[in-house]
């Protein structure tokens, strides 16, 4: 896996998954983010890293129309379609599969070269979360 940084977009997988939402009906699009989310959220002990990549990608992009977030999706990052209004119900599943991916067990908590970066990714994902809590 290419990763270039410790942000929700900045690797191959997160690259690929943004990639897959391309020409999707609206449907398919929120389907397609549930199932990513419900994944880890519902994952056992152990959290896929490619997994953990696509539900943190999708809880950006949930979190990114929450009235009243600070999450903003860089246009070179995000989908070149604008994605449907989502559902709020999403905001739980997305809130659950971030928890999940900072927990033991996940595979994104480990390998990082530099602490920094594993501090720097960690303080990303916690900013989704709660961004995820935010209402306008």
């Amino acid at each position: 896996m290419g990763t270039w940084g410790t942000g929700p977009f900045d690797s191959d997988l997160a690259a690929d998954f943004v990639d897959e939402l391309e020409g999707l009906s609206p449907e398919q699009v929120i389907d397609l983010l549930r199932e990513a989310l419900r994944r880890v959220a519902d994952s056992g002990t152990r959290v896929d890293g490619g997994d953990g990549v696509e539900a943190v990608v999708a809880a950006a992009l949930v979190a990114a129309q929450v009235p009243g977030s600070s999450m903003v999706i860089d246009p070179d990052d995000g989908p070149r379609e604008p994605l449907p209004q989502l559902p709020v119900s999403l905001r739980a599943l997305a809130r659950k599969a971030l928890r999940r991916v900072t927990e033991d067990g996940s595979e994104l908590t480990q390998g990082w070269v530099d602490s920094n970066d594993a501090i720097a990714w960690r303080q990303g994902v916690q900013r989704i979360h709660d961004s995820l809590a935010t209402s306008g």
